[in-house]
């Protein structure tokens, strides 16, 4: 194990490629962070992905995979379990995936060291440094001093000290799941009990509609159940405050596009975050994915 951190020389800025649907995402971080759950997410975004590749390999591997034509996403886990000399390479592996023309990102998820101890106490996971013989808590702090480097180096720093796995998911599904396309669009359902979504764009309250939860057969049932659908359309209500949501986001999303905006988050919050919000959610995304390629739902209180 090595007593002195490692130190970078920032490789030079990526040359964008000629097709923007092409790049390369690292993924780094804290043991317990949720590189693995970033990792699949990007999976799901159609990224060809390897967790774990000695950075020594780096361009080999871009060149290999690029040669198939295949996989023009590639996404790579990069983190303690590489050995120092390999760390020690990234820069310069980082500059000659540059110099192939492939854009990059290096993406590092943080998270607090005692939240990182609550989760291995919870799963009961070992940490990858403590095969030594190290306590946990020093394995995070050597880790943590190990990967400085990294954060000084990443494009992005996203804390995952606050999020469960369902709310990380979609961080990085909003973030990197449409880069270089068109605006993204996300309608979350939530709570306002338990407060206001920190990243919505439009916040909509439908807590003065009709309410299901006084029905008992209902109350149990979620808003994407056939039986609460049934339940909405005998308002007419309920379906002009939809219509007139969605005549103001199809009136003002295309200047945001304009704006060179990548996502819009549009919250939609009631009582329980069970009922109306999340019809309201779905009968929008339905109605926005017949004009809109990248149109997403989260239930915050279901998830």
């Amino acid at each position: 194990m090595v007593d002195a951190p490692l130190h970078f020389t920032p490789p030079p800025p990526p040359r964008i490629p000629g097709e923007p649907s092409e790049r390369l995402i690292l993924v780094s971080g804290l043991s317990g962070a949720g590189k693995t759950v970033a990792l699949r997410t990007l999976e799901d975004l159609d990224y060809y992905c390897v967790d774990n590749l000695p950075t020594a390999l780096l361009p080999a591997f871009v060149e290999a995979v690029r040669a198939q034509g295949h996989h023009p996403r590639l996404a790579v886990g990069v983190d303690v379990r590489n050995r120092q000399d390999d760390l020690q390479k990234l820069p310069m592996m980082l500059a000659r995936i540059a110099h192939q023309g492939l854009a990059y990102q290096l993406i590092f998820l943080d998270t607090r060291d005692e939240v990182l101890l609550k989760r291995f106490s919870d799963t009961r996971r070992r940490h990858p440094l403590t095969h030594d013989g190290l306590a946990l808590n020093d394995a995070i702090v050597l880790e943590r001093k190990l990967l400085r480097p990294l954060v000084a180096i990443a494009d992005k720093v996203i804390d995952s000290s606050e999020l469960n796995v369902h709310q990380l998911r979609r961080v990085i599904a909003t973030e990197f799941g449409t880069q270089g396309a068109s605006l993204s669009l996300l309608f979350e359902s939530f709570a306002y009990k338990r407060g206001v979504p920190s990243d919505a764009d439009f916040v909509f309250d439908a807590r003065c509609l009709p309410n299901p939860h006084w029905e008992a057969t209902l109350r149990p049932l979620s808003g994407r159940d056939p039986a609460i659908r049934d339940y909405f359309t005998k308002f007419p209500e309920v379906a002009h405050y939809i219509e007139q949501i969605r005549a103001l986001l199809a009136t003002w999303l295309p200047r945001f596009e304009a704006d060179q905006r990548s996502y819009i988050t549009v919250g939609i919050g009631c009582t329980g975050g069970r009922h109306r919000s999340v019809y309201i959610v779905e009968r929008l995304a339905e109605a926005f994915r017949e004009s809109r390629e990248h149109v997403m739902t989260f239930h915050r209180e279901l998830e």
